[in-house]
């Protein structure tokens, strides 16, 4: 006998097996689908209040989800033999993913539609529409909108000040390798640290060194996040400082790996520097300066420590970002309901705007790199 007539001898085809095995099978996936269903829903309607029929929490709701995807996954392999184990491999990881993606997305959204306020003692209960009114009507969530609109505009700026370091440190300079680890410096602090060292420290009003500066240069009183265009100036000026290094580290490497060959013949065809680079060198880095700019906006969609650490979003709100904002309505005013809504609300804003924005920039970039 053969190695592989052996092997078939182990192996379980659908057609091999009995319509007893397949009926048991099936029979115990729709129990423990209809007992989770089943509990799902008296808890769903225990925590609306229809009923008094429910349990103290949802861990029951947890427990039969676990016990219907272990019959799930042991189901596959009773019906359907070999071909429900090559499911095994990606089942598990997708009710994983389920379980720890999805489920908390739809608590979330339970609780976005709840008024619940931990300084309150009346505990969580269900409010329909109204925190959605209410963060219509909520001028400090307009302002961190608008702030964050802003905030990601300045990326053009950041984006153009981290390609002219690239392009500098890409040249023959002396020391470059001490330049190169110099500018990285700022990418290895923390946000906080820079947040304290500059914001706390350098401008403080009194005894801060720029302050002091200011002064002697004849500003009275120097108040650098007393105005709101100001606080927000030296917010976007810490931001950046930050993260350009992260954009600029990217460019190098993008204008390190282009094509010498192409350069060089641009350079004989007796091309300026200007025209090298506008119609040579920028088309060339276009997929590498947009995936630079994506991944800065999604870190600046996230700013919050900063301003948390030296504004705490003043002054009255005006440098709030929308992560910042939503930090404080749970921190200070304790409110989960209406915190909840407004970060799930950002969340739809964020997906939205980033596909959007990916297939725009994914359009410009065969657009411009056609023309080579």
């Amino acid at each position: 006998m053969s190695t592989v007539e052996g092997d078939l001898l182990h192996t379980v085809e659908a057609g091999s097996i009995s319509a007893s095995r397949r009926l048991w099978g099936r029979s115990a996936l729709w129990l423990s689908a209809i007992w989770f269903m089943a509990s799902f829903l008296l808890q769903a309607v225990h925590e609306l209040g229809w009923t008094d029929w429910g349990f103290a929490n949802w861990r029951p709701v947890l427990y039969a989800y676990f016990i219907w995807a272990v019959v799930l996954c042991v189901t596959r392999v009773v019906i359907y033999g070999e071909a429900g184990k090559k499911a095994l491999f990606v089942l598990p990881a997708a009710l994983f993913v389920v379980s720890m993606v999805v489920f908390p997305l739809l608590f979330a959204l339970w609780i976005g539609f709840s008024d619940w306020n931990l300084a309150s003692s009346a505990g969580r209960r269900f409010n329909g529409l109204d925190n959605v009114r209410r963060m219509i009507a909520d001028p400090f969530y307009a302002n961190a909108l608008l702030n964050m609109i802003l905030y990601c505009l300045v990326i053009a700026v950041e984006y153009a000040i981290a390609f002219g370091l690239a392009l500098l440190l890409n040249q023959e300079i002396i020391a470059r390798k001490f330049w190169r680890v110099t500018f990285l410096v700022p990418l290895m602090l923390s946000p906080v640290a820079v947040s304290w060292m500059v914001g706390k420290s350098m401008l403080e009003t009194r005894f801060g060194p720029i302050a002091r500066m200011a002064r002697w240069l004849g500003w009275e009183n120097p108040s650098f996040f007393g105005d709101p265009l100001t606080a927000r100036l030296w917010i976007m000026i810490m931001d950046a400082w930050t993260f350009i290094p992260f954009m600029m580290i990217m460019l190098l490497a993008g204008l390190q790996a282009l094509s010498r060959e192409v350069l060089e013949a641009a350079e004989v065809d007796g091309a300026t520097k200007w025209q090298r680079f506008w119609q040579v060198i920028f088309p060339l880095m276009l997929p590498v300066s947009v995936t630079a700019v994506m991944i800065r906006i999604i870190f600046k969609l996230k700013l919050a420590d900063i301003i948390i650490t030296v504004t705490s979003g003043g002054p009255g709100g005006a440098t709030d970002s929308v992560t910042s904002f939503i930090y404080r309505e749970y921190r200070d005013r304790s409110n989960v309901g209406y915190g909840t809504l407004l970060a799930l609300v950002y969340l739809v804003i964020i997906v939205i705007g980033m596909t959007g924005l990916m297939k725009i920039s994914d359009r410009i970039v065969k657009r411009m790199t056609g023309r080579l």
